[in-house]
């Protein structure tokens, strides 16, 4: 082979559910039970659904996709080859899911005769072509690129060593798809689902350029909706009803608008007074309004964790000290007393309830690492003291004062969770912890550039399966931010892709064994497991999420 998977990075948002984008069928929505009375608004068939959003979309072009602010909204508008409808793969501009041939190294797809853009043009089979070249030309340099790992000469042209017309993938005719895949990819149908996989309008990119998806004007949709008068900055936008998607008899409701509310406290006020139909709460508003019957909680296949930069700060290179930075830290008490409860605990980088042994479906990946995962995550702040010393002193640094920068977003449950960190890291003799809160997109552009000493962000599942998780950490990955590199690690990821890629048994074992090793290393540190806490009105309904941690917008009614 990640966004991914933070992100796919940058999931601040945390999939817009309050966390990470950007795929897992694992995902589970709780409704409260309490009798108290709901907030009286008064609905009708088809009536606008006004949202409260955390950030503003970064870009709708879905090469460059990443975080779950574009993820949700690209998938309001855009369809793929296939897309869930609510947990279930359909197919959406392909006309069925196919089953691969030549040894599950062919894939040929046959567009629909009715797939249309949104100016009536017929989306066509060199749509997809030439977007998926555009994801792994070095010169995009889109972050999604590694998702194409697999494909037929994917790897190569990302590196430079061979021209984008050699990719695997074909334009038979204008509604015939042909993708060959080096090796067999087990979860490659899931994949296609995923923003990153969508089609573009080629007239569109040839004649927008860089400016493609960067406003409404400088892109079509082709899929429930259509994103109305968004110039690439806007607080609030539009998204009405795509008359010429081909399933527009199945989306439920007109018009969906999106509003940019940062604190969580105001959005309850606008929410209780009228103005919104569905918000996104945090902290102390969670243990406030979880006897209200609007409130529902969704977790997700995702993770929030902090990344050390071991190229800017050489201290972090040493294990000892990651580790201890790791020991140090009070999950539980992080969860249920900043998080306000919903979130769940976790040491793995790769979540849980995402993934399931082949030979043990009941249990999870996250499980049976579990017992190394403690070894290093599990809060024993004697433990940390302890390596924190024989760290300094194997790097030369004992009894000096050790300044670190935290970088974390800039939203109130993010400023909650950084002041928190510090707080615990600080118990740490000698380092001292710099808080810097930024808003989503400057903290991306930092992340991305390795601009941080350690950053803190979410991640999220594209599809089911490790992979999209541990694949992140492989030395070359464009989500590896931290820089750090494991010769041992990257065979085992790589094994599990190519020899092992059809032995469902040896490849689990491979990715274990992975997780095993990060959990030793702690090259990132896993904080929780995000879920986000909504209030939704009355009559609303059909919020569900989808295994790729956003949610079926067209499944979405509001009725009286």
């Amino acid at each position: 082979m990640k966004f991914k998977k933070v992100m796919i990075a940058g999931m601040s948002v945390l999939l817009s559910i309050g966390f990470l984008t950007g795929c897992s069928p694992k995902s589970s929505t709780t409704k409260s039970s309490s009798t108290a009375k709901s907030a009286k608004v008064k609905l009708k068939v088809k009536e606008m659904i006004r949202i409260a959003e955390r950030d503003e979309i970064p870009t709708m072009d879905s090469v460059h996709s990443v975080g779950p602010v574009a993820t949700q909204n690209l998938t309001n508008t855009m369809d793929g080859l296939y897309r869930y409808e609510t947990t279930t793969l359909k197919p959406a501009m392909a006309e069925k899911i196919v089953k691969p041939t030549n040894k599950g190294l062919t894939y040929t797809f046959k567009i629909r005769k009715n797939a249309r853009w949104s100016n009536g043009e017929a989306v066509t089979s060199s749509d997809f072509v030439g977007a998926w070249r555009k994801a792994v030309d070095p010169e995009a340099k889109s972050q999604n690129a590694y998702l194409y790992n697999g494909i037929k000469n994917a790897a190569e042209i990302t590196a430079g060593k061979k021209p984008v017309t050699s990719l695997g993938i074909k334009a038979l005719n204008q509604r015939t798809l042909q993708v060959t895949l080096e090796k067999p990819l087990p979860y490659f149908n899931q994949l296609l689902a995923c923003v990153p996989f969508y089609p573009q309008n080629q007239k569109m990119v040839k004649k927008w350029g860089n400016q493609y998806g960067t406003s409404s004007k400088t892109i079509l949709f082709n899929g429930p909706y259509v994103l109305n008068s968004w110039n690439g900055s806007d607080n609030t936008w539009t998204e009405q009803k795509n008359n010429r998607y081909w399933n527009a008899k199945n989306v439920k409701t007109d018009k969906i608008q999106y509003q940019v509310v940062k604190d969580p406290t105001t959005s309850l006020n606008l929410y209780q007074n009228n103005n919104l139909d569905r918000v996104m709460i945090s902290g102390s508003l969670i243990r406030q309004m979880k006897d209200s019957p609007d409130f529902e909680l969704a977790k997700k296949n995702a993770t929030y964790y902090l990344t050390p930069n071991l190229k800017k700060v050489p201290l972090l290179k040493n294990t000892k000290i990651r580790q201890a930075l790791s020991l140090s830290i009070n999950r539980k008490q992080l969860v249920d007393k900043v998080l306000g409860g919903g979130s769940g605990l976790t040491y793995s980088f790769t979540p849980k309830g995402m993934s399931f042994d082949p030979k043990n479906p009941s249990k999870d990946f996250a499980s049976e690492t579990s017992s190394s995962a403690a070894k290093y995550g599990k809060y024993n702040p004697t433990k940390a003291k302890k390596l924190w010393q024989e760290g300094l002193k194997e790097t030369g640094n004992q009894g000096k004062t050790i300044n670190i920068e935290l970088l974390a977003d800039d939203m109130g449950m993010f400023k909650a969770q950084s002041e928190f960190l510090q707080n615990q890291l600080e118990q740490l003799q000698g380092l001292k912890i710099t808080l810097r809160n930024v808003p989503t997109k400057s903290r991306m552009m930092r992340q991305n550039s390795g601009d941080f000493d350690i950053v803190a962000a979410p991640t999220a599942a594209d599809f089911p399966d490790p992979i999209n998780f541990l694949d992140l950490l492989t030395t070359n990955s464009s989500f590896n931010y931290g820089k750090w590199s494991n010769s041992k690690y990257d065979a085992l990821v790589k094994k599990s892709s190519s020899e092992d890629a059809n032995n469902p048994t040896a490849r689990w074992k491979d990715l274990l064994a992975a997780q095993d090793l990060l959990n030793e290393e702690q090259p990132v540190i896993s904080l929780f497991q995000p879920a986000g806490a909504w209030l939704t009105k009355k009559g609303m309904t059909g919020f569900t999420l989808s295994p790729n941690s956003v949610y079926d917008m067209a499944s979405v009614e509001a009725s009286k």
